[in-house]
Order: structure tokens, then sequence, then C-alpha cells
């Protein structure tokens, strides 16, 4: 973060944004907190993190002794090399997993073995959404709730985290059509929220990956979003 911020205030012409996102579980899946201008060296949100970056650790561990029991041994160090230091995730099993062969990409390694429903999968310590909203506010963040049409019952988890001070909706999602983008704009004026967009790039590296850039987000968001971090 560090070297962004000082690229970018050399060359005058980039603005680099904070941010994080928390990945938190609810009974029917996953819900994602985005939190945008977060203050990156707050010690709660750095504490916060490193709890989830340690059960990440151990949550790999188990997930890489059950592909070993499904015939798919993965090397440790293979995957600790691919994280290059920072907090290792599934997608960097999902690229061990290629260069072994066991998948012909890494979207199918998430498919068949890792993700939420697959015979590898392992659970980890998550915040809750509530939580997730408090942590980015503590940290002097703007918490957006990512790709909320994906989310069942979306409408009582707004309300609900509202009160712990949710500030948008990711609207502009590079997955979604122009319908569903319209749906979640007008969800988010309706619960009176922001509108974010095109900040979510998982590098799965297929024909299927929704690349940086591509999610047409209008200027108007951009500049509610701005305008709210100067508050």
């Amino acid at each position: 973060m560090e070297e962004a911020l000082a690229a970018a205030g050399s060359s005058g012409k980039i603005t680099v944004v904070p941010g994080v996102e928390i990945n938190t579980d609810l009974a029917t899946g996953e819900l994602h907190v985005l939190g945008y201008f977060i203050d990156y060296r707050d010690e709660g949100l750095v504490a916060a993190l490193a709890r989830i970056r340690e059960s990440r650790v151990g949550r790999a561990q188990k997930m890489i002794e059950k592909l070993r029991e499904l015939g798919m041994p993965v090397d440790w160090q293979r995957v600790l090399d691919l994280a290059r230091g920072e907090s290792i995730c599934r997608p960097h099993i999902a690229q061990a997993m290629l260069e072994k062969g066991y998948v012909s990409d890494e979207r199918e390694a998430f498919e068949r073995y890792i993700g939420r429903d697959g015979p590898a999968y392992i659970g980890r310590e998550k915040a809750g959404p509530a939580d997730a909203v408090r942590i980015v506010k503590k940290a002097g963040g703007i918490p957006v709730l990512a790709h909320p049409a994906d989310i069942a019952n979306v409408d009582n988890i707004i309300v609900e985290l509202k009160v712990a001070g949710l500030a948008g909706l990711e609207a502009y999602y590079g997955q979604y059509d122009s319908k569903t983008v319209k749906r979640c704009v007008k969800m988010a004026a309706r619960h009176g929220l922001l509108t974010t967009g095109g900040t979510d790039y998982h590098h799965f590296q297929d024909d299927r990956e929704v690349l940086p850039g591509s999610a047409d987000i209008p200027l108007s968001s951009i500049e509610q979003l701005f305008a709210a971090a100067s508050q």
C-alpha cells in the first residue's frame, strides 16, 4: 500500500483508495463487506485482519489434507510460495492444483473441490456481517455490501447492517447484466445508500473472468463515494 500511495503521489494523475474486503458468514452462505478509504494502519483493523489471516493457515492445511485423501496431493511449500508472503487464500491452492494437472483451470478447482460445497472445503474463522461493518467504520472507512443481488433476504440484512453503519451497495458488479444493476441501484435508493462497483477481481485467468475496468460505473457514484469520504 505504501508503494502504491507513493507512486500515485509522484504521478499526480492517479488516486489510490485504500480498501479491504472482509468475508463473513450467514446461515445461507457467505456475505462480503467492502471497506473504502480505510486507515490501513488502524490498530483495530490490523488486529482483526491478523486473526483472519492466521485462521487461513490452519484452514489451508486442512484443505490440502482433504485433497491428499482425494488422491490429489498438493505441496504445502508450493502454496506458501504462491502466496508470496501474503495471506494464504483458496486461489493459491487452486493455482497449485492447476500446476499439478488436477484441474483444467482455477475456477474448476473451486467448482469441483474447494468451493463451499466441495469435498475439500473447510470453513474458517470469520467476523459476523455487522462486526465487519463496524471494523471498517472504526478504521475510518466506508462500509459497502458486495454483490447484493446474490444475497437471500437482502433487504432484511441491509436494514440490520445499516444500524451498524453500512453506507453503500456494490451495484455495478462485473457479472451483473443491466437488469440486475438497475435492481441494485433501486435497492440502494430504497435504503438511502451509496452505489459503488468495479472492485471485485479474483484472477482466475480464464475467459470467464471479469477483468479490472470492465464494470461501467457512472461518474456520479464515484463522486458520491469521494464526497462521503471527505465528510
